[in-house]
C-alpha cells in the first residue's frame, strides 16, 4: 500500500522544497530532466531562490517493450547500461548503437528548442540539483549525474519525489546527497505515485523554462500561508 500519491508533479516538487529549503546550498543550480522532471525542477528551484535548467539525457529503449530502459546516453553521448541488458539476448552493440544514435538524435532536437528560451547554466564550482519526478531504472539520472560530475559541480544533491530503492542505492556513489521523499518496497512504476501523471509536452516544457520566475504557484502560495 502506498503511503503518499502526490496530487500532481507540482505538489512533489514543494515537498522537495520542504525538504531543502534551511539546507545551506552554494550558488543553488537546480537541473531538471525533460520533460517531467521540470514539472518538479520549475517549483523546486523557484522555491529555493535557484536557477533552473536542463541536463539532458534518453532512457535507451528495450527491442519491443518501449518502456523498458536498457540503460541511458547523455547529452555528451556517454552510455550507461543497466545491469539486465547484458542478459538480453535479443540486445547487441549493434542494437545499442542504433538506439544510441536515434536518442541522441532525440536530444539533439530538444537542445535546440531548450535553449532557445533558455541558454546553459554554469555548472563548476556550484550545488547543483538534480531533479526527475521519479526514479525507476535510475538510468537516465546516472547519466546526468555523469554530465554534472564532469562539469565541476562543487556539490552534487539528487531530489526526487520518489524512487524504488534499490535504484536509489545505485545512485549513491555519484551523488554527495539523496533526498527521496519516499521509497517504497512494492514499485511498479513512477505513475502509480500520482493523482495526475499527464504527459509533458515539449510547448509545457518550454513555457516552465521560459516563465521561470513568475509569481509563485498555488503550491507555494499555500506553503506560504502555512508557515506563517
Amino acid at each position: 500500500m502506498n503511503d503518499r500519491i502526490f496530487i500532481d508533479r507540482e505538489e512533489a516538487g514543494w515537498k522537495l522544497v520542504e525538504r531543502l529549503r534551511n539546507e545551506r546550498l552554494e550558488k543553488p543550480l537546480v537541473l531538471a530532466i525533460p520533460r517531467g522532471g521540470l514539472e518538479v525542477g520549475a517549483v523546486l528551484a523557484r522555491g529555493l531562490g535557484a536557477e533552473l535548467d536542463v541536463v539532458l539525457a534518453r532512457k535507451l529503449r528495450a527491442p519491443h517493450q518501449p518502456e523498458l530502459a536498457l540503460g541511458a546516453v547523455s547529452e555528451t553521448g556517454e552510455v550507461y547500461l543497466n545491469h539486465f541488458a547484458s542478459a538480453m539476448t535479443d540486445v547487441g552493440d549493434a542494437f545499442i548503437a542504433r538506439e544510441r544514435e536515434r536518442q541522441l538524435s532525440e536530444i539533439a532536437r530538444r537542445r535546440a528548442i531548450y535553449r532557445a528560451v533558455r541558454p546553459r547554466a554554469t555548472i563548476a564550482g556550484r550545488t547543483v540539483i538534480v531533479t526527475d519526478d521519479g526514479i525507476a531504472t535510475g538510468a537516465t539520472m546516472i547519466a546526468a549525474l555523469h554530465v554534472v560530475r564532469a562539469a565541476g559541480a562543487r556539490e552534487v544533491i539528487v531530489a526526487v519525489p520518489v524512487g524504488a530503492p534499490d535504484r536509489i542505492d545505485a545512485l549513491r556513489p555519484l551523488a554527495d546527497r539523496i533526498v527521496c521523499l519516499q521509497e517504497p518496497a512494492w514499485f511498479w512504476a513512477i505513475g502509480q505515485f500520482y493523482r495526475d501523471f499527464a504527459q509533458v509536452s515539449d510547448e509545457r516544457a518550454v513555457e516552465l523554462l521560459r516563465d521561470y520566475g513568475l509569481p509563485a504557484t498555488k503550491w507555494e502560495r499555500g506553503a506560504a500561508v502555512a508557515a506563517h
